[in-house]
């Protein structure tokens, strides 16, 4: 009997994980042993009395649905994370229970799921790397909607080998239907069709700049209807306030090394060029009250004359400006100043912002006053009700290449469909963009 590529698939991604899990093992039983001279004496020699702690976690990983799922990376993670901190929690209230907490070392367990959190998730990045460079292990998909986009999702596909998915002509599979631009009985009729002979079929819906993964499924049994339960997530008051407090926290980890960052920049750029460290500038915060941002200075302290010059030899340099509010190659930006663009190190000084209150580490872009006019009113009245970030989504998601409009797009999605995962997945980008030098100039 010929096996499907998904069970083959599923048989990979189980006995690789399962591997991970006893690696796991090895290498908390070495941290924990070489931490005797200041715990409890710790010395593995009862390996079996874990397994059934393995096997828990495994049986999460089935539940959260991660062998038979194609996830992108950042989803995939979130699915393993909150698969340990429930099988963590379950770990311990099982061995209360049953009062055998005594038999196991629990600085032990501590270890071996912190060493689980980075281990699980690295390992699944490779082996995907690996098994979907095969193309034949690539599920097959079919896009059925109007171009715009259709191609978004088309090239997704193609880029992000993590999904494991190709795009075809035709795909018994998976097939994907984009609502925007069909009309309902059209809809319908696409998905009646499908539902039919196609394994899985996803909806993407008319209302894209809503994230429906946060939404509450809520049915009436009697209509046999279903209904979206939508929310402004950072306009409540508790969210606003666990977003507070994890930035706090993150804050104070990251301290030591933004002094230090900060140290090495204030050297080279008072090397490169003369003038002082850093400036401020008016920004739209909260409630629309001004503050002061604080930046690197990245410019020539004659920057107006070297900037109507370089205008008068290279008036196309103007229109670019009305649409991407920046130039593509302004003179008046020193060499360091330009390293400092390019990896977005230039906004570090607005940790003390952050420290102020006036900002936020992740949150949408702080504004011009200028910048005022050509926001949509609705969008701006969003804007305020929210302290700006010193990154946020718009920086991490090709920055360069945006145009106005669309930045202001992506912070209104942003608040309208925030979560701490969220946050913590554009902390992660943004370093990626610092030490990449990627999206930013």
């Amino acid at each position: 009997m010929r096996l499907d590529k998904n069970y083959i698939l599923f048989l990979v991604l189980l006995a690789i994980d399962v591997a991970v899990l006893f690696l796991a093992y090895e290498i908390a039983c070495k941290i924990r042993e070489s931490l005797n001279a200041v715990l409890p004496f710790f010395k593995d020699n009862q390996a079996s009395r874990y397994i059934w702690i393995k096997l828990l976690i495994i049986t999460l990983l089935f539940y959260e649905g991660i062998y038979f799922q194609r996830f992108d990376f950042w989803r995939e993670t979130r699915q393993i994370l909150k698969a340990l901190l429930f099988s963590f929690i379950a770990v311990f209230m099982i061995l209360s229970l049953v009062k055998v907490s005594y038999d196991f070392s629990r600085s032990f367990l501590v270890i071996y799921f912190l060493v689980l959190v980075f281990l699980l998730p690295f390992s699944k990045r490779i082996v995907k790397k690996v098994l979907f460079s095969i193309d034949t292990l690539r599920l097959p998909c079919k896009v059925i909607g109007k171009d715009g986009l259709r191609e978004a999702f088309l090239s997704e596909f193609e880029n992000n080998w993590y999904l494991g998915l190709k795009a075809t002509q035709e795909s018994k599979d998976i097939v994907f239907v984009i609502s925007e631009g069909l009309k309902p009985q059209e809809l319908n009729v696409i998905i009646e069709k499908k539902i039919y002979d196609t394994k899985s079929v996803y909806i993407v819906p008319y209302l894209y700049q809503f994230d429906f993964s946060h939404t509450k499924n809520i049915d009436y049994f009697n209509l046999r209807l279903s209904a979206f339960h939508l929310e402004n997530r950072l306009l409540y008051r508790k969210n606003i306030f666990i977003k507070g407090l994890a930035e706090k926290i993150l804050v104070f980890l990251i301290s030591p090394l933004v002094l230090a960052l900060h140290l090495f920049i204030y050297i080279a750029i008072k090397s490169d060029s003369k003038g002082k460290v850093l400036f401020k500038q008016k920004r739209i915060g909260k409630d629309g009250k001004l503050f002061s941002c604080y930046k690197y200075r990245t410019m020539y302290e004659e920057q107006e004359k070297l900037l109507s010059d370089y205008l008068q030899k290279n008036p196309d340099e103007v229109e670019h400006y009305d649409m991407y509010h920046k130039y593509q190659n302004d003179p008046r930006i020193t060499k360091v100043g330009a390293f400092l663009r390019r990896s977005s190190l230039d906004e570090l000084p607005q940790f003390f912002n952050v420290l102020r209150g006036d900002m936020s580490l992740i949150g949408p872009r702080p504004y011009m006053p200028s910048e005022e006019d050509v926001i949509h009113e609705k969008h701006k009245e969003i804007i305020i009700k929210v302290k700006p970030g010193v990154t946020g989504l718009w920086q991490v998601s090709g920055r360069n290449n945006l145009t106005f409009d669309q930045r202001v797009d992506m912070d209104v999605w942003y608040i309208q469909n925030w979560s701490l995962w969220m946050d913590f997945v554009i902390f992660m980008k943004t370093i990626k963009v610092v030490f990449g030098k990627v999206g930013a100039k």
